[in-house]
């Protein structure tokens, strides 16, 4: 009886210390594990790790879209900035390397990637499986502004952006379009009256509070946080991208009653002028961007592209803007290089600096500089018989910020307070056509600001 007894006990004992062991293991596997989420007290990057709302969300719609075969990228600056810091680290990870969420655990309300438009395949399928996976879905459309020139089309609604939100956290997909400058656009994200803009915190989204523009982007596929994506491979230039991007819409519609009103020229002169002024601001765009010179169409090219939509026939030459800090000696060399002949060169770097070239066919390359001041800015004039300079004060607005724009199939800058800028040269009639103009007097703007010392002739009025 003794030793049934003690066999007895030894039993429960050995049962006992087995499911103590087992729990031990439960709870280490559930609760302590790194591959679960959890982070020693001394880690850096997120407590929570890879069980938190925002890795799960990117987790499962990653899932998603590779189930798909839709390669989106990753653009969300948040995540980006945090990426770059540790670029060369993230770059040399491997797939479910980490034990820790670092990047895309960090707090936010949306995760934002990319899917270019004609990689968004079966939108109605993949929708059921992402509310299948626990996804609510919000798709945004709006007219696609590459047809408002053709009447029959312009009505043609495109997805813009599509909300998914996971528990506590939102994906948000940007649908990116290539324009004709070869460039990628998206655009506004404008919610429709029935729309419910509770349904995420909509003014902390990263993109789409107006239509922006962007290079096309060389990508590289990173390991982050245990998971694949792919990112800009060249993230400084991509986040310098993202903060000015704002893009504005040439105005098709008005540029069509503009030519009802006032009819086109479609003389063989005035169309082989069009042609050779595009071919010149194509190059002369080129070579700006290799000098890494910032510009915007200016005067005459920026009426031309608010108006109408195109190269003004009867202004014989093109008007390209540039703050006057930006300016580098550079300049002159890299346009003749490209067979550009400098004409003339008016003022200097500290007042008036004006440099116009002859390109191909003769037409005319006006680069002007402009000058900050408190309240505004300006650009100078020279009159090269006399000495005397002028000074186009552009004082009827504050001062000026830039914004992307298409313009004759190229991506350039123009003045965002476009009206403004264009009333402070041409006034409130510049809807009008003008085909004789005097720099000198024309301009509402313009007035007189002094002359040259003749000493300084030599320097400040070179012709060629």
């Amino acid at each position: 009886m003794s030793k049934i007894n003690k066999n007895v006990i030894l039993a429960l004992l050995t049962l006992t210390s087995s499911v103590f062991l087992l729990f031990q293991l439960y709870y280490y596997k559930h609760y302590l594990s790194p591959k679960n989420g959890a982070v020693l007290s001394g880690a850096k990057g997120s407590k929570v790790g890879h069980n938190n709302a925002q890795w799960r969300a990117v987790k499962k719609f990653l899932k998603l879209v590779s189930s798909q075969d839709m390669p989106v990228f990753l653009i969300d600056p948040l995540v980006l900035e945090v990426i770059n810091k540790d670029f060369e680290q993230v770059k040399n990870s491997s797939y479910g390397s980490v034990s820790e969420c670092k990047y895309l655990c960090v707090k936010r309300d949306f995760t934002t990637f990319a899917l270019l438009d004609h990689l968004l395949k079966n939108e109605e399928n993949w929708f059921q499986i992402a509310e299948r996976m626990g996804f609510q879905c919000l798709k945004i459309q709006s007219k696609d502004p590459r047809l408002d020139g053709i009447d029959y089309l312009s009505g043609t609604d495109i997805p813009v952006h599509y909300i998914l939100k996971l528990a506590t956290h939102a994906i948000h997909l940007v649908i990116f379009y290539e324009r004709s400058g070869h460039y990628l656009w998206h655009g506004q994200l404008r919610l429709k009256g029935h729309s419910d803009r509770k349904f995420v915190p909509f003014r902390k989204l990263q993109y789409g509070r107006y239509p922006g523009a962007f290079d096309w982007p060389e990508l590289l596929q990173v390991s982050v946080d245990g998971l694949e994506v792919q990112i800009p491979k060249d993230l400084n230039s991509f986040l310098q991208e993202v903060s000015h991007s704002r893009f504005i819409e040439c105005r098709f519609k008005e540029a069509r009653a503009f030519f009802q009103k006032y009819h086109d020229d479609i003389s063989v002169e005035a169309v082989l002028f069009q042609k050779s002024a595009k071919m010149l601001l194509h190059l002369a765009a080129a070579v700006l961007k290799d000098l890494g010179v910032q510009f915007w169409l200016s005067s005459g090219t920026c009426l031309g592209w608010y108006r109408q939509c195109n190269i003004i026939p009867y202004s014989k030459d093109v008007d390209l803007g540039i703050f006057i800090q930006d300016y580098t000696s550079d300049i002159i060399t890299a346009f003749q290089s490209v067979g550009f002949s400098l004409k003339h060169k008016f003022g200097k770097v500290e007042d008036s600096l004006e440099l116009s070239f002859l390109g191909k066919d003769d037409v005319k390359l006006d680069i002007f500089f402009f000058y900050e001041e408190t309240d505004h800015m300006w650009n100078g004039g020279t009159q090269a018989k006399s000495g005397k300079k002028f000074k186009y004060e552009l004082y009827l607005f504050p001062k000026f910020t830039l914004c992307w724009a298409e313009f004759v199939e190229i991506k350039v800058r123009v003045p965002c307070e476009t009206i403004n800028y264009i009333e402070a040269n041409y006034g409130k009639t510049w809807m009008i056509p003008v085909k004789t103009w005097d720099w000198k007097s024309s301009p509402p703007n313009v007035q007189p600001n002094g002359v040259w010392p003749v000493a300084e002739w030599d320097d400040v009025i070179q012709l060629y």
